[in-house]
This record gives C-alpha cells, sequence and structure tokens, in this order.
C-alpha cells in the first residue's frame, strides 16, 4: 500500500498548545491521538459533535483482518494487537469469538480452500470446518445452506457504539490528552512553524501538526480539494432483529456473498474464473440483490439482539446529494429474504433499521492521505476497513510522518 509522501516530517515544538491536534473523533482519529499518546506526544482531539456520529458507530464492529488483502491484512492483524492491549488495561468491548465464512456452494467451497492456503503461508491461523462443525457452532443454521466453512479463532468483534467511548474515556487517563466536543473547525491556518486552528466559536487553538480525519464530512474544510478528488461515498444500511430467545451466535458471521466480495479471496487462484462464469452459471443471475451490492453479515449483541446487513450503494464524493437519506424497506426486505436462506430463527421481527455512509478512494483497496498545506495531513477514504484496520494502520503512518521509518509513498 502506497501512502502520499509528506512535505516534512513532524516534530514536536512545545511553544504551541498541542503537538498534534485531530480534528474528527471517529475511529481513525482516536487511534491516531493513541499512538501519539504512545510516544508522548500532547495530542488535542476536536469532534464537531457532541458524539462520534458516522460510520464508525454504524457498522457491525467486526475486526476480520480475514476480508483484507494481504497489504492491508497486516494492519488490520496490528490491529488485533493494538485492541487486545488496550482491552487489558480497560474493556472497550473485545470479545474474541472468532470469525466464520460459510461457503454455500462448491466454488465457495474451492475460494476458502484455497484462502486456508494462503493464510498458511502468511502464518495466519484458519481452519477449514466441515458443515457438522459449523452446524454444531451455530444450530440454528440451515444445513441445506451450508457447504463448509472457514474459521478465523483469532478475530474479535466489538460494539461499535460503546466502543469509541470507552477509547475516548481511556484517552483520557493520559495527562497530555485533551478532547473536546462540540467544536467545529472552520479554518485552518498553517506555516512552517505550526497550525492555527478556528473554531465556530472563534475559539483558536494551536499545535505543532494537525491531521484531519473528516470520514464522509466535505464540505467544511478543504472543500475544493475533496471536490476535485476521485473519492467515492458508500451508503450502507443495516437492521437489527429483536432478540430470539434460545439463539447464540457467537463471534462474525460471514456468508457465500461475502466470500464473493471480499478482497482476501481475489487473491485465489480460482477467483477470476469463479467470477468470470458468475453471470451465466450460478444463483446471482438475475439477482435484484446485486443492484444494492448486498452481502449477508451476522453479528449477535450482548442482549440477544441480531444485527443483519448489508448493502452498498455509491456516489461521486463531488456529488454527496446523490444518496438520498431514506431507508429503503425493499432492501431490508432483501436482506431478510436472504437471510432466511442460511439462517432458522424463531422470529424475524425487526426491531431498528439504520444507515451509514463511509468515504473511500476510487480504489477500494486505498486510503486516501495528502498534504494540503504545511503541517496538515489529511487521513480519510479508509472504505470498509475502518473498524478492521485503522488501529494498525495510523500506527504506521504515524510512524512515517515521524520519520521513524523510511517512507514508501506516492499518489492515492
Amino acid at each position: 500500500m502506497d501512502l502520499p509522501k509528506p512535505d516534512a516530517k513532524m516534530h514536536s515544538a512545545t511553544s504551541h498548545g498541542s503537538d498534534l491536534l485531530i480534528i474528527g473523533a471517529g475511529v481513525v482519529g482516536s487511534f491516531y491521538a493513541y499512538h501519539a499518546l504512545q510516544r508522548g506526544l500532547k495530542v488535542t482531539l476536536l469532534e464537531r459533535h457532541g458524539t462520534p456520529t458516522g460510520a464508525t458507530v454504524r457498522n457491525f464492529g467486526q475486526v476480520v483482518p480475514s476480508g483484507l488483502d494481504q497489504d492491508w491484512q497486516r494492519h488490520g492483524r496490528e490491529s488485533l494487537r493494538i485492541y487486545r492491549e488496550i482491552q487489558s488495561h480497560c474493556d472497550i468491548t473485545v470479545r474474541q469469538h472468532g470469525s466464520l465464512y460459510i461457503a454455500s456452494n462448491e466454488q465457495e467451497c474451492t475460494l476458502i480452500e484455497e484462502l486456508r492456503r494462503i493464510n498458511a503461508a502468511t502464518g495466519y491461523a484458519s481452519e477449514l470446518w466441515t458443515r457438522e462443525q459449523c452446524c454444531e457452532r451455530y444450530p440454528h443454521l440451515r444445513a441445506d445452506y451450508c457447504q463448509g466453512g472457514l474459521f478465523f479463532p483469532g478475530e474479535v468483534s466489538v460494539n461499535p457504539r460503546q466502543m469509541i467511548h470507552r477509547l475516548h474515556q481511556y484517552l483520557g487517563s493520559f495527562r497530555r490528552f485533551r478532547i473536546h466536543y462540540q467544536t467545529l473547525v472552520q479554518n485552518l491556518e498553517s506555516s512552517n512553524s505550526g497550525v492555527i486552528a478556528e473554531t465556530s466559536s472563534g475559539e483558536r487553538l494551536t499545535a505543532s501538526q494537525a491531521i484531519l480525519c473528516c470520514g464522509s464530512e466535505f464540505q467544511t474544510l478543504f472543500p475544493a480539494h475533496f471536490q476535485q478528488s476521485e473519492m467515492q461515498l458508500c451508503k450502507l444500511q443495516m437492521l437489527r432483529l429483536r432478540p430470539c430467545p434460545g439463539v447464540t451466535l457467537p463471534g462474525n458471521i460471514l456468508t457465500g456473498r461475502s466470500i464473493r466480495r471480499y478482497e482476501s479471496f481475489s487473491q485465489c487462484p480460482s477467483w477470476n474464473e469463479i467470477k468470470s462464469n458468475e453471470s451465466t452459471t450460478n444463483e446471482l443471475v438475475d439477482d435484484p440483490m446485486g443492484r444494492w451490492g448486498i452481502h449477508i453479515l451476522f453479528k449477535q449483541d450482548s442482549d440477544g439482539g441480531i444485527i443483519l446487513g448489508d448493502s452498498h450503494e455509491y456516489a461521486p464524493a463531488s456529488q454527496p446529494d446523490q444518496l438520498d437519506f431514506e431507508l429503503k424497506a425493499e432492501i431490508n426486505d432483501c436482506m431478510v429474504a436472504e437471510a432466511q436462506r442460511i439462517m432458522g430463527f424463531p422470529h424475524w421481527d425487526i426491531e431498528t433499521s439504520w444507515s451509514g455512509i463511509y468515504s473511500q478512494t476510487a480504489d477500494p483497496t486505498g486510503v486516501y492521505c495528502k498534504n494540503p498545506m504545511p503541517n496538515v495531513y489529511i487521513t480519510t477514504g479508509i472504505g470498509g476497513k475502518g473498524m478492521t484496520s485503522s488501529a494498525g494502520f495510523t500506527k504506521h503512518h504515524l510512524d512515517e510522518l515521524l520519520g521513524e521509518i523510511p517512507t514508501s509513498c506516492s499518489g492515492d
């Protein structure tokens, strides 16, 4: 993975209010703060809302490096280590119950077998499971759907709506850390000596460097910069089923459509042939779910509610209004209908539904890192990899900005 080379390395300047000012307190910005604090820097984290409200809290909370290509998997694996390290000091809701990919036909079985061999070569633990092993772990799994599975015992999940708040509380235990909610930065001034952030309330905050982690919010700072980019916005729709008595779903459950979608499987020798034959030889022909980019994931909350999703609708970052604000009943209907092919739950009562928007680069395996002015850096567009890989990626990127490892960077 290549990153754009910064114009200058980060430095510490005690004449400023902070060594590092981070704008955006979602998962990316918060892990930059964590790693900067680990290095002894004085950090200020700013959040425009009273609490993070974007993609950080609107996802499954699945930490699944198994779904990433080899470049990003190393960040995901490092993220697993970081999550566990923080969990050893503070309960940020990390639970290690592994991830299971469920194959529904011969082609998907081929892909999981090939991915297991790739994992073995890179030292990432995975286990091929029979249909019987999958059904033993998940008694409500339909045996006529499941043909086998690939299990990753080291993977974890978090409750995204709780995790970020607990992470902020943990960061607050560092004396060098300050966080300001409901603080909108409307202007950044920069020079070779530092950065001044002007807030909507007229406050001026100073720092040696600043990192903008704006998620999908492109209208406030550097709007022309984002307009000229090839960034995309992706709208997800998810739902939660009312708790089902007697149903237990430990860990992360990913199904056949995930196997056909995730980047890790595109590295498998049979991938290109299987994908090229998809349009004429399998059950996805004329599938109405295809227009919504639906693949089926399951994750159970601690109270027994089951999260189900998700869909994907895309628009250029320069035309965000193409993504409407409506929740589509037909998407929920499609997701439930497909999920009923996979699981036999006692009921399928939808308790609530929501959408979220994340940003990604034109190449969804990339990330958008820029240095638009001296001492100011932008990191966004991490796409659907945020919860899985932000902890590891931000450590790597901060190393580069601090000059502690050589940079090997180009455009996004």
